[in-house]
């Protein structure tokens, strides 16, 4: 197997493997983050106040 080979193999696999799994967990963090909104109390659900 050439080095070219190699690299076309290993590209292939992020590709087709890593990048997929690196979107879905964050993804699934973003879920969690807008999830966990529900059990934090009422005044902190509300925006920060300007003044």
């Amino acid at each position: 197997m050439q080095n070219r080979d190699k690299i076309k193999l290993i590209l292939s696999f992020l590709r087709s493997t890593l990048l997929p799994v690196i979107i879905l967990l964050i993804f699934g963090l973003a879920l969690i983050a807008v999830t966990a909104r529900i059990w934090l109390p009422g005044d902190m659900l509300a925006p920060a106040p300007i003044a």
